[in-house]
């Protein structure tokens, strides 16, 4: 990372702590932000491409809580899953292992391709009170306003499997195509904002362990959404929608919010899918109001 954060100094405040551990045969990598007497953990997951650093803005903004961030196997620091192919089965299993080593009965968060992820495991019995969505994917990708764009994403990353190792894996790594992908997301016009979104998808966004790990996990995230799960989530649900997200149209959210039997919908206006990174005290702000945390005065 070489452009300094915005939220560098509330970030500063909050004590980390890096820890590993074995799931499934392989050593996962998480964070812990936040105090360790903390009322609340939260397990937060991040998405596709991306790693625990994605969702720090967010976490700069909720300090009183005590919150888990784990690399998704193949992804950042942690180890894929030996002779296991990562599709949503998999990564849902995981996650259902990971909280039961780590922090069993904790609320649980996904961001995009995580939103799915985590409601995948509560749908099959991940024991939480309470479960919170940012940027869910409440849509099959290829029906979005973008969905040209996904149908070039399929190519791109099939042909990044299909030619030779070094040639694929390159192409998947190339950085004029990850600072498209990233132009593309971002909607905000502030330009040192914009500088610091680009730098974190250069500097994260192509920390995955093998092309392999990347076309299954890919596959994951345009074979499924939210909606497959929503009916059989019993626990109280937040939603956090953007109004001009292109991967999920904010009319699809809403339609996504009613299929829960518990579910809260708030919707932050000029910005896209990238709320973690372009409005995360809004989206914090829903969480502490969600989670009934209140606010402290100087935070």
């Amino acid at each position: 990372m070489t452009v300094p954060s915005p939220y560098a100094d509330r970030l500063r405040r909050l004590p980390v702590q890096r820890h590993e551990v074995e799931v499934r045969g392989a050593m996962t990598a998480y964070w812990v932000y936040g105090p360790e007497d903390a009322e609340t953990t939260v397990i937060a997951v991040h998405g596709f491409r991306g790693e625990h650093h994605g969702l720090e803005p967010v976490l700069a903004y909720l300090p009183e809580v005590r919150v888990i961030a784990p690399d998704l196997p193949g992804f950042g620091e942690s180890a894929p899953l030996p002779g296991r192919r990562h599709d949503l089965d998999e990564y849902a299993g995981w996650l259902m292992d990971f909280a039961a080593t780590v922090a069993p009965g904790a609320v649980i968060l996904g961001h995009s391709f995580g939103s799915i992820v985590t409601a995948a495991a509560v749908a099959r019995g991940l024991r939480t009170p309470r479960l919170i969505l940012l940027n869910p994917i409440g849509a099959p990708a290829l029906e979005g306003p973008k969905g040209l764009m996904t149908r070039l994403a399929v190519l791109y990353y099939a042909l990044g499997a299909r030619l030779p190792e070094r040639l694929g894996t390159a192409l998947l790594r190339n950085r004029v195509i990850v600072r498209v992908m990233s132009i593309t997301m971002a909607k905000t016009k502030d330009p040192a904002l914009r500088r610091f979104i680009h730098d974190q998808h250069d500097t994260y966004f192509s920390r995955f362990s093998d092309r392999d790990v990347l076309r299954d996990a890919f596959v994951a995230s345009v074979s499924h959404d939210v909606r497959e799960f929503a009916p059989e989530i019993d626990v109280p649900t937040l939603l956090v929608a953007a109004e001009r997200d292109d991967i999920t149209p904010i009319e699809a959210e809403r339609k996504l919010a009613k299929t829960f039997p518990d579910a809260e919908l708030v919707e932050i206006a000029h910005v896209g899918h990238l709320i973690h990174y372009e409005t995360p005290a809004e989206a914090a702000g829903a969480v502490r109001r969600f989670l009934r945390i209140p606010v402290v005065r100087g935070r």
